[in-house]
């Protein structure tokens, strides 16, 4: 088994349909993309010296050479390691370093961040420019014959914060990626030859891992010329190409609808928009049904089993004659086809519907575990159940909900951030003697990051100084909003801090 695969086979049927496009310029059809995948491949495996199993990572924005250079990765029986663009120089280091790969692909924004790092990681032997001649070579390669692949062998690490502080690769298999390309036409939505699916959200992640459904069914990738989301680019793609799908987060779709332009736009093309990544509160999904019509699908998934736990398709938009649609709405969805969900208790044992619990995942699409980790494998996968550490509920229908997140996550703008990463730098400075970092909701971004600071006695810190020091050590999306100065945080007496007590310091 091979997840490339299905580029093969789709450029065989559809050599001459549209695969991949920069704003309304065409940058190849299917034809193209399947031979500089495999030369790609043969650069990697002939020129580089690859060996199956290898880490290949790509930092990058989204552009159409992303999708050549995965495939080509994949082909080549290697593993490709997608890496967050909005991430911290610190932040690039620990995952290169961590996940061993030996070569990065980079856009020209990196240079001087990653590019960099080859002198500095033992393993990483090179980085490579999409613009460099060097990357003009590897499409002059010769192409090399897909290399086949146990199905349980790794196809995408997927780099994942966890609560240690350090990111955690998850070990996707191509087993994973087939049974999550396999669910998305079973669960979420159709895909028509000629369609197209338009990356408006990182590729790195979720619209990404879109690309395996759009690519089986010989549709039309179309990368927005920015690279970013900008919503008056959006709408005037949408209105340019046809069967319109995309993944976003709740706050890229309440962007569009408060855009001036919005109402203005003709909308016809687009097909579905499927949201998730954080809370999409009710208010904001009818106004969006409101502009855009029943144009909605949620999924709600984990980078342990990607895009694939449960599904709110687009029949359950226009609601059920046995529940309530302000219900229905605040759901997920149910289980999709090749998942089965529980809610369990502290024991891990079943809680009958009605009852909060933890949500445990089981399927072809659970990770086969983390990267050089097996401790904290050992703790997420018990018995063949993925604890996913969300809290939830499931009713009589089989409708998830939404409680709590035992692990803290923070959702702004459909990135997850975990308060002990946040914590853990800013306790790094010499004044700051405790921290505690929690989410506030916030109307654009779904949640906002708060910090509680406890400085010595002798300091005299303010904000200003605290957030140019995160923005010199973290990823910006990850600093606090806004920082409170306590003398002490509050503990329960085993010395835990109460985070419930600073929530509602903030009511």
């Amino acid at each position: 088994m091979n997840i490339a695969s299905l580029l093969e086979k789709s450029a065989r049927r559809y050599p001459d349909h549209s695969a991949l496009s920069r704003g309304l310029e065409l940058h190849c059809n299917y034809a193209t993309l399947a031979q500089r995948a495999a030369a790609i491949a043969g650069y990697l495996k002939n020129e580089l010296n690859c060996q199956p199993g290898e880490r290949i990572a790509l930092v990058m924005k989204n552009a159409p050479e992303y999708i050549e250079i995965l495939f080509g990765v994949l082909h080549a029986g290697l593993t490709a390691v997608p890496v967050n663009a909005k991430l911290h120089r610190r932040e690039f280091a620990y995952i290169l370093e961590n996940s061993a790969a030996s070569h990065v692909f980079i856009s020209d924004d990196f240079n001087d961040t990653v590019g960099e790092l080859t002198s500095t990681i033992d393993t990483l032997k090179s980085s490579i420019s999409v613009n460099s001649a060097t990357f003009q070579e590897a499409y002059n390669s010769p192409p090399l014959t897909m290399q086949r692949c146990e199905p349980d062998a790794i196809a995408w690490l997927f780099y994942t914060s966890g609560t240690t502080g350090q990111p955690k690769g998850a070990m996707l298999s191509h087993r994973n990626l087939m049974a999550m390309t396999q669910s998305y036409f079973a669960s979420v939505d159709t895909i028509e030859p000629g369609a197209t699916l338009l990356h408006a959200a990182p590729m790195s992640h979720g619209s990404g891992l879109y690309a395996f459904p759009t690519i089986a069914a010989g549709a039309h990738q179309v990368v927005a010329q920015s690279g970013s989301f900008e919503p008056e680019e959006i709408f005037q793609l949408i209105g340019h190409y046809p069967q319109v799908s995309m993944f976003a987060a709740p706050t890229m779709i309440k962007r569009m609808v408060e855009t001036p332009a919005a109402d203005d736009e003709n909308t016809d093309n687009l097909k579905v928009m499927i949201y998730g990544g954080g809370p999409m509160y009710v208010a904001d999904l009818k106004a969006a049904m409101a502009r855009f019509g029943n144009k909605f699908a949620q999924i709600y998934g984990q980078g342990e089993t990607p895009m694939t736990i449960t599904c709110l398709n687009r029949a359950d938009h226009l609601g059920r004659d046995d529940l309530p649609l302000d219900e229905l709405l605040a759901s997920v969805g149910c289980a999709q086809v090749p998942v089965e969900i529980r809610i369990a208790d502290a024991e891990g044992l079943s809680l009958p519907d009605g009852e909060i619990g933890e949500i445990l995942v089981s399927g072809d699409t659970v990770m086969r575990g983390y990267w050089q980790n097996p401790e904290a494998t050992a703790k997420t996968i018990v018995d063949g159940w993925l604890y996913t550490g969300d809290m939830g509920v499931l009713n009589a229908q089989g409708y998830l909900t939404l409680k709590d997140r035992s692990k803290d996550l923070i959702i702004s703008g459909g990135t997850n951030i975990y308060p002990r990463e946040v914590e853990e730098i800013l306790l790094e400075h010499p004044d700051i003697v405790e921290v505690s970092v929690i989410g506030k909701a916030h109307p654009e971004w779904g949640e906002e990051v708060i910090a509680f600071v406890v400085q010595r006695e002798t300091a005299t810190l303010d904000s200003t100084q605290l957030d140019a020091f995160c923005i010199d050590n973290m990823a910006r999306f990850k600093r606090p909003k806004s920082y409170h100065f306590v003398k002490q945080l509050p503990k329960n007496n085993y010395g835990k801090i109460l985070k419930t007590q600073l929530r509602a310091l903030l009511k």
